[in-house]
């Protein structure tokens, strides 16, 4: 069904593609599955087809290679609105009239875009906007952000501590329940199965205390190859902690020889074949250097099946992917929340546990703010802790970081996950489809090239350093980041990047590499 939709919908796009824009049937041959084939008839080309788009068509041909049927209907989807509009796509008119018709374009205006003056080392008259393409790093603060910490802040001032239990709607002492129903239902999760607190290591450290409790046959933690180091030194030390050495106790799943992201099937391969001996597999849900989402919920079932415990880091998932982790079966998994969810530079992390383990038997590191909330205060020692995550609670949360989160969480309730999704599969996807006609001899994508398996952003690997092109996108405004010394990792953000923000980003990358 889906290849007898492309071949309709191409059907389509070839009968009323006007003569300019041929390079369009181009593009879309070049994207077919070797099974299938576009007929270029006379009626939607040029009688005498330029030798040019010859040339193309053969220089393009090894992009089957690389596509799917998901992302070439992603293309097919663009590149018939191109053609409804009559505008190629490299244009700013088309980024534009995108732009115009994006159902989510209101919520820009609700975050604090920096100016070009306004950054290090660039244009100080250059008051417009910048290309911040680095919610991957630190997402942009929403404009209510402001707001409701000078609410907290002016509460404190007027009623010091009985701003813990006034009657306003955001009492101190519960601060953290006016986000955990919203930050759930980010993550696709029951409100009682998340906990905000602490901040992303802590929350891995306190829930592999209870979570991974080896034995002689099953003690050994599965992790990606260069996953983030906090994971890896966090892992390595809860098997030292348990008197196992990592060279033994620790495995290490790697891509292929020549490959860039770690196939699924591999994984799952993995732990089917060392299930046994394996306590807990423990993955990023993006891999923050490639972009590569992988496939949870098999990885959790397969997990499962061999006895092992599931758990997740995902700083880079949580608000960039739509995540489910309820229906999953995922066992825990923790994040941070000031990349994608906007809560600031170093803000407060969220941890979910399954409701399956609301009974946490086992050692943990305790806290007074993980037993029962009613009996909290009478300072004994014999007060039951709360079930599931909310029991490994140490301290009360910030309040004035609670809020921070609170501002970008209203934004994401409104918007929707499943909306920015959809928005964010085809802003990266024609991120994708620019970089493809200028990159060839410059870069390759590392991540995956199917929407299903990345989240928004894409890390191109160039073929010298990076640092001079980098440089030169920092001096024009542009706000990406760099991993030396060759790849740059770009992340257009549905909630507030356009598709003018991805247009101006190819163009700058391409005078940056011409430069």
């Amino acid at each position: 069904p889906v290849s007898a939709s492309i071949c309709h919908l191409t059907c389509e796009l070839s009968v009323s593609i006007t003569l300019q824009r041929a390079d369009i049937c181009v593009y879309l041959q070049s994207c077919l599955p070797e099974s299938m084939s576009l007929c270029l008839s006379a009626s939607c080309l040029p009688t005498c087809m330029p030798t040019s788009l010859t040339a193309r068509m053969h220089a393009q041909a090894t992009r089957r290679q690389r596509l799917t049927d998901s992302n070439f209907i992603m293309a097919a989807a663009l590149l018939a609105e191109a053609g409804k509009l009559g505008l190629a796509i490299e244009t700013p008119e088309f980024a534009h009239a995108m732009d115009a018709q994006d159902p989510l374009k209101g919520f820009r205006e609700r975050f604090h875009v920096p100016r070009i003056q306004q950054l290090p080392g660039c244009d100080p008259h250059n008051e417009e906007e910048c290309v911040y393409m680095c919610g991957n790093s630190l997402g942009l603060q929403p404009r209510e952000t402001k707001t409701l910490v000078n609410e907290e802040l002016d509460k404190w001032a007027r009623r010091g501590v009985f701003g813990h239990f006034d009657d306003s709607p955001r009492p101190w002492v519960s601060i953290d329940q006016t986000v955990v129903a919203k930050a759930a239902e980010v993550v696709g999760a029951l409100p009682k199965e998340v906990a905000i607190m602490n901040t992303l290591t802590v929350n891995l450290h306190l829930l592999m205390i209870p979570f991974f409790q080896p034995t002689a046959e099953r003690h050994k933690i599965v992790i990606e190859t260069r996953s983030f180091p906090s994971d890896y030194y966090a892992v390595c030390s809860q098997l030292r902690l348990h008197g196992l050495d990592p060279a033994t106790s620790l495995i290490e799943v790697a891509p292929r020889e020549g490959e860039h992201s770690i196939r699924d099937d591999d994984i799952i391969d993995l732990i089917e074949r060392e299930g046994s001996s394996i306590a807990l597999v423990m993955l990023s849900g993006v891999q923050f250097y490639t972009g590569q989402f992988f496939d949870l919920p098999r990885i959790t079932a397969a997990a499962h099946k061999k006895g092992c415990i599931a758990g997740f880091d995902l700083a880079h998932a949580a608000g960039n992917i739509a995540l489910k982790l309820h229906d999953w079966d995922v066992d825990f998994a923790c994040w941070c929340t000031y990349k994608y969810l906007n809560s600031g530079p170093g803000g407060i992390a969220g941890a979910f546990v399954h409701e399956r383990h609301s009974t946490l038997t086992g050692p943990r590191l305790a806290g007074w703010w993980g037993v029962e909330p009613a009996t909290r205060f009478r300072m004994d020692y014999d007060t039951p802790f709360q079930p599931g995550v909310l029991g490994l609670q140490l301290s009360n949360p910030p309040v004035l970081q609670t809020v921070s989160l609170l501002a970008s969480l209203n934004l994401f309730a409104e918007a929707g996950m499943d909306r920015l999704r959809a928005k964010s599969e085809l802003l990266t996807g024609y991120l994708e489809m620019l970089l493809d006609r200028i990159g060839e001899k410059h870069f390759i994508v590392l991540t995956p090239r199917e929407p299903a398996r990345r989240g928004c952003q894409l890390s191109l690997l160039f073929s010298r350093n990076v640092k001079t092109i980098f440089l030169h996108l920092e001096h024009h405004g542009v706000v990406c980041d760099m991993r030396e010394p060759n790849v740059i990792r770009v992340a257009p953000t549905p909630l507030y990047n356009s598709f003018g923000d991805v247009l101006r980003f190819v163009q700058l990358l391409t005078k940056a590499m011409a430069a």
